[in-house]
Order: C-alpha cells, then structure tokens, then sequence
C-alpha cells in the first residue's frame, strides 16, 4: 500500500505540473509532439465540417454524423 500511495502522489504531481505547463499557452501554439500538425490535418481531412470549439454530444449521436 505504501509503494501504491508514494506512486500515485507522484504521478499527482506530475500530472500538475503537465497541466500548468499546457495551461500557460495559448493553445495555437501548444505542440505537444512532432506529429501534431499531421495528426490535425488528418482529422481535418476526415471532419472537415466538426466545430471543435463547442461539441454537442446529440450532435455526435445523430444518423448523419455517424
């Protein structure tokens, strides 16, 4: 129990650290690794028309978004 509390204090820890750190920057200019330009243009090739700055979970559930 002890080994499993010190690791989960730990990974607390970090967990606030990443999250102060992405919290700092504007998100445009946020890359979190090499590939984020791919990955987003890849998404964007497969959902050209999904507003990611407000999703609404019905939505993402109706006939014509599945």
């Amino acid at each position: 129990p002890r080994v499993e509390l010190a690791w989960a204090m730990k990974a607390h820890q970090h967990a606030q650290v990443y999250f102060n750190l992405i919290s700092s920057v504007e998100p445009k200019f946020l890359r979190l690794t090499q590939l984020d330009d791919g990955i987003y243009e890849e998404f964007r090739r497969s959902f050209p028309e999904l507003r990611v700055d407000v999703l609404d979970p019905e939505e993402l559930k109706s006939e014509p978004a599945k």
